[in-house]
């Protein structure tokens, strides 16, 4: 099999967390919500252990955390959910970024349908936001900032703490999606008291798919006033009702204590994952798509002069399995908008490719894979 490097669109789950998996699922079957015998009792404490954990990582309280299905459904409460309380206090503008994930462009949109104003700030070309820019763009009646940590399709961080800090003093809500950040960029970002509402998924941390939270944290002691977008029940504090997948709500707490606890050897491993790649690509003299000092370890997006990104597909689908940007948008070969927001040459958007990898991700064959392009590439001094 090909070497994975598309760990961005989803990882491998961890074995210690499968194993954690399958032991709830024998052992702990029980409904969370019956407290009247020991089995539902169980399956409580265990939820109650795992929302602590996915706490820990980013320093919120237990009770900040609701569990979802994944960061898009934490993106949509997070995003749809202040609806109602800006429609009552008439703070119908949003301030958002022309390269976020399409889990929070698309609420956005149907916001804008519903009468509020969205402002889409640009990124500067190297694949940042600054901070100086949202702050600018916050208005009196800004209802939301919603940010993303790690852009998915180039590796950039945002300045999340640093917009944390611009907007100390403004009634703004701030929301960061987190999802390919919690638990394995920098942690001191996505710890700042000022971050409201901060999405994750499981599944780019080594959990299952199909588990995720949003961190609410209260603000002056109280909580961004969310209302829910499905009903009954009355679990996740009713706003996200139905039966607790107690199973998954267990690998998801596994998996942050260990990315927590397994943080700096898992980041030493990425990096020096991604100098041998790029070193061993380096003859071939790729464009990085994005500015390298703030790009996570674990992430790069390539462009070869010459090729688009089906022929780089193609010529490395022996020998590693990579995509040509955000996972959901691949299929259609289209122009990527985070790409297109950085106003990059066409080449280098026709010809990205993202690479994404672990700590646990083995070397491919680098000298492969740069012959592989040779052969269809051609001296590079013809290419100039």
């Amino acid at each position: 099999m090909p070497v994975y490097l598309d760990c961005a669109a989803t990882t491998p789950v961890d074995p210690r967390v499968r194993d954690e998996v399958v032991r709830v699922l024998d052992e702990e079957y029980g409904n969370a919500g019956s407290r009247s015998h020991e089995l539902g009792r169980r399956a409580r404490a265990t939820v109650e252990r795992a929302r602590a954990s996915v706490a820990a990582v980013v320093s919120a309280s237990r009770g900040d955390v609701i569990f979802t299905s994944g960061a898009t459904e934490s993106n949509n409460l997070a995003i749809l959910g202040l609806a109602v309380d800006g429609e009552a206090s008439r703070r119908r503008h949003i301030v958002s970024t022309r390269i976020e994930h399409h889990a929070v462009l698309e609420p956005l949109e149907a916001l804008q349908r519903r009468g509020f104003e969205v402002e889409l700030v640009a990124p500067e070309a190297d694949g940042i936001v600054s901070a100086e820019a949202i702050a600018q763009a916050v208005r009196p009646d800004t209802l939301l900032v919603s940010v993303m940590h790690v852009n998915n399709e180039t590796g950039m961080v945002q300045p999340v703490d640093a917009i944390a800090d611009a907007l100390e003093g403004r009634d703004a809500f701030l929301h960061v999606d987190a999802a390919q950040g919690f638990g394995r960029a920098p942690l001191a970002p996505l710890r700042h008291p000022r971050i409201d509402l901060l999405s994750m998924s499981g599944h780019k941390l080594h959990a299952p798919q199909g588990i995720g939270a949003l961190v609410a944290r209260k603000r002056a002691g109280v909580r961004p006033p969310l209302a829910p977008l499905t009903f009954g029940g009355g679990q996740e504090r009713g706003l996200r009702p139905g039966t607790q997948p107690v199973h998954l709500i267990a690998g998801l707490g596994l998996a942050a204590i260990l990315a927590l606890d397994e943080h700096d050897e898992r980041t030493e491993r990425c990096l020096a994952f991604r100098r041998e790649l790029l070193d061993g690509l380096a003859p071939l003299e790729p464009a990085v798509n994005g500015d390298p000092r703030h790009a996570v370890p674990h992430i790069v997006s390539l462009a070869f002069r010459g090729l688009d990104a089906e022929q780089v597909i193609e010529a490395w689908r022996d020998e590693v399995a990579i995509s040509q940007g955000a996972a959901c948008t691949s299929q259609s070969y289209t122009c990527s908008h985070v790409l297109s927001a950085m106003r990059l040459p066409d080449w280098q958007q026709d010809g990205a490719v993202r690479l994404s990898w672990c700590h646990a991700t083995p070397l491919p064959d680098v000298s492969v894979m740069r012959e592989a392009l040779r052969s269809v590439l051609g001296p590079v001094e013809h290419r100039l």
